[in-house]
């Protein structure tokens, strides 16, 4: 014999009942069947909404029973053909007057007694029940209905009676031997007391039900069939990468349902167990799929990890003081305290030193927790023995569960380095001693982050997500994007990275998508967007508290860079193009370095330098190695090595920086990259990460521009000098080649010292055959001496730029 229980998604109309039919038909064809259904999905609530609108005068409760009528009623003119229509109406409507009288009364006498409520809420499974039952005899003959009020006896404890096992069992087995019906309907969660008084059993009252009922049959099995397909690795509407557990034991089951896995009520498991019966989970609308079996062991031993639950809106409370050092007696009172007042505790946790107690609760119960805490220990208090009660509020546990656990190392290292790689932080740590259940309390807003990089850690190929957000889709900012759509296949296969760009912004616009913006339409999309805002960007990054989110600066403004801190703070990585914050003061720049380090945030600018060269990368690996660097000598500017390897005695200065703006290697004020500024600030970040502190007044800039070029006001005047002015551009050239030399715009640090200027660079030296846009650094060090080390390669462009960006994407996402 099987039994079958129904919930309240699964007949919560017309349509949905008949999937239920068609399910029972074709079990009933190879098993006797006992079903047990719950009350129309909803209608509970709607019943004790009725009831409390009654009780206090509220003439709506009339609107709310009439919404109870029309959708019992328009079930009943669904399902039920013309023959029997009218005789069923006639039993619902005798059914809902009744409920109509109980109401009324309430109304009149301002009493929602408990006992009161129970007989308000048997309505619904009464009804469904009823319904359900004669919908079924008309395709299977072989049916009937049996009041659960019959059969199943409790104590006088209303709204959460206790059942009389004993009583029950044997009723339940009586009847079921002496039946012979093919299919009973039982309504869930209602019982009766001695005296036949209505009872209810309480929340997940119908799956009680169903296991009673199995339990006293020794049932096959127990299979409970809702709206998902069993019971899954992790919440699937928070992780969409869940999926559900093909088979695990009953302990595994009430361990994740005690931690917030709504599709099993832990008591319901108790009588299963005791007869050691299967319970199968199943979906009512994808009934082929095989759902979750819960047997006495499980399977997949190789599996140590089986489910990551959670629990939401937990309060965690603190009792701790010197004065409990060594004197027995505090735990008992304080759990005394709390279980007289019926709070229930859901986790606890004490250090060895015995200076404290932390135990959660939920946050509805955490001010009468203090309250009722503080009253009982206010002589210790008032003597400084203790502190009063703290409260932490908007908490939440996260649970790993697996029977396994215990047999397999590391389990918690792996599931504290998961959460710590994430940034989210623990407030309390609780380990049983089966070590079946690994609980940490976190913050609420966490959630779905700790449960996404769990549940990746323990049940995916471990490919790590990059979200990223991206300011400054321009030349460069749209190039990335492009690399990024390209690369996204073979990063995921073959370093098992999954970068999605979840948020975009230029100057005028901004986009967010949180499962990652299409990158085939994205400036489609991006001209659709909300206003541009900086802060209105940054509040919906930290507001999405996505893992591995990583801000990405593409521009040159001010503004953005001064928000790098607030994002580090969040624990947000930073990925800059924009050279402006590592070159503004350094207290500044210092300061976001620390932030990194303090908040677990990489802050990475690998193409403030040398655009797609790994410039501050070679540098950084240097330093860590233990290496120290004595002087450096570079090309640093693109713009400025193209302008020079194409100035000749053919051509004028003026149509070569022209060109060189064409082309783009320029900033389109060109004056950034002829004063000088732009190299000063890359030999300056430079310095800084081979540590030293410098700032920008500190580099010697020593122009080659005349002064009028230099006191331009506008470009268009600055390009006007550069005609007026070409005779000294034409005697810097000449006089680079009377002495055989090659104009060369050098960056130079040498003992704590830092200066920029125009060259003459001979034929012996490395930079003398720099072509193009290339640009080249030497790293003089303690053990390159004689020799420097030499990082050459293009400088400058947007396609190098960018790649530079993804660069350092990939090494964030493999740190």
């Amino acid at each position: 014999m099987k039994v079958l229980k129904f919930g309240g998604t699964s007949v919560a109309n017309a349509e949905n009942i008949s999937k239920v039919i068609k399910i029972l038909e074709s079990e009933s064809k190879k098993n006797k069947i006992a079903v047990v259904v719950s009350a129309l999905g909803g209608t509970t609530d709607m019943l004790i909404e009725a009831g409390n609108l009654a009780t206090n005068k509220d003439k709506k409760y009339i609107e709310v029973f009439q919404n109870i009528v029309n959708r019992h009623i328009n079930t009943v003119e669904e399902l039920i053909d013309n023959k029997n229509k009218q005789a069923v109406l006639n039993e619902v409507n005798t059914k809902l007057e009744e409920l109509k009288q109980i109401l009324q009364g309430l109304y009149l006498i301002n009493e929602f007694s408990n006992k009161t409520i129970d007989k308000i809420v048997s309505f619904g499974e009464l009804l469904s029940s009823y319904i359900i039952s004669e919908a079924l005899q008309q395709t299977v003959k072989s049916a009937s209905l049996k009041d659960s009020r019959e059969l199943i006896l409790t104590d006088s404890t209303f709204t959460n009676a206790t059942v009389k096992t004993k009583e029950t069992t044997t009723n339940i087995s009586s009847f079921f031997k002496k039946n012979k019906d093919k299919i009973v309907v039982l309504p869930g969660f209602v019982s009766r007391n001695k005296n036949n008084e209505t009872t209810t059993l309480g929340r997940g009252g119908s799956d009680y039900t169903a296991a009673l009922i199995a339990s006293a049959v020794k049932a096959d099995v127990l299979e409970i069939w809702t709206d998902v397909s069993g019971m899954y690795t992790a919440n699937p509407k928070l992780v969409k990468q869940a999926f559900p557990i093909e088979e695990i034991s009953y302990q595994e089951a009430m361990e994740l349902s005690h931690f917030g896995a709504k599709v099993l009520y832990p008591p319901t498991v108790h009588p299963a167990l005791q007869k050691k019966i299967p319970i199968l989970i199943k979906n009512t609308f994808s009934p082929d799929e095989k759902g979750t079996l819960i047997t006495k062991k499980g399977k997949d031993k190789k599996q140590p990890v089986k489910g990551i639950s959670h629990i939401e809106n937990i309060a965690l409370l603190t009792l701790e003081g010197n004065g409990m050092v060594g004197v027995p007696g505090f735990s008992k009172r304080l759990f005394s305290a709390l279980s007289r007042n019926n709070i229930n505790v859901v986790l606890i946790t004490q250090a060895s030193s015995e200076h404290s107690i932390c135990v959660g609760v939920f946050s509805s119960e955490s001010k009468k927790a203090k309250h009722v805490v503080d009253e009982e220990f206010v002589y210790e208090i008032s003597k400084k023995k203790i502190k009063p009660l703290l409260i932490e509020d908007s908490l939440a546990i996260v649970a790993v569960v697996g029977d396994n656990m215990k047999n397999h190392q590391g389990i918690s290292g792996r599931m504290f380095r998961a959460l710590g790689n994430n940034n989210v932080n623990v407030r309390a740590i609780a380990q049983g001693a089966s070590e079946r259940n690994i609980s940490a309390v976190i913050s609420h807003k966490d959630i779905k982050k700790a449960l996404t990089a769990l549940h990746n850690r323990f049940f995916e190929k471990q490919i790590k997500t990059l979200n990223l957000f991206i300011v400054g889709v321009g030349n460069v900012g749209g190039i990335l994007l492009n690399q990024i759509k390209k690369q996204q296949d073979y990063l995921n296969e073959n370093l098992l990275l999954n970068v999605r760009v979840v948020g975009i912004s230029n100057s005028k616009k901004m986009i967010f998508e949180e499962e990652g913006i299409d990158l085939n339409t994205w400036s489609d999309q991006l001209q659709k967007g909300k206003k541009q805002s900086h802060k209105l960007f940054f509040d919906t990054i930290k507001e999405l508290n996505l893992s591995n989110s990583i801000f990405i600066d593409v521009t040159a403004n001010e503004d953005v860079a001064k928000t790098y801190k607030n994002y580090l703070r969040e624990s947000i990585s930073v990925i800059a193009c924009n050279k402006i914050a590592c070159s503004s003061k350094y207290s500044d720049y210092k300061e976001l370095k620390d932030l990194s380090r303090k908040y677990n945030a990489s802050f990475l600018f690998e193409t403030n330098v040398g655009a797609g060269l790994p410039v501050i990368n070679t540098l950084n690996n240097l330093i860590n190695s233990g290496d120290k660097v004595t002087s450096i000598q570079a090309v640093l500017s693109g713009s400025l090595n193209f302008i020079f390897n194409n100035f000749d005695d053919t051509s004028s200065f003026h149509d070569i920086v022209k060109q060189a703006q064409e082309e783009g290697y320029t900033e389109p004020d060109p004056r950034i990259d002829l004063s000088g500024v732009d190299v000063a600030r890359k030999i300056l970040i430079l310095a800084r990460e081979a540590g030293y502190k410098l700032d920008l007044k500190d580099i010697k800039n020593q122009s080659f521009l005349p002064k009028e070029s230099l006191e331009a006001k506008t470009v268009d005047d600055f390009y006007n000098t550069l005609k007026t002015e070409a005779s000294h551009f034409s005697e810097l050239y000449k006089s680079a080649q009377n002495n055989d030399c090659q104009l060369k715009y050098v960056a130079e640090f040498n003992n704590g010292k830092a200066s920029v200027g125009l060259k003459e660079i001979d034929k012996e030296h490395p930079f003398y055959n720099l072509k193009g846009k290339d640009n080249i650094v030497l790293f003089f060090t303690e053990r390159y001496t004689e020799q420097p080390l030499i990082i050459k390669g293009a400088g400058a462009g947007a396609e190098v730029t960018a790649s530079g960006l993804f660069g350092d994407i990939i090494t964030l996402g493999r740190n």
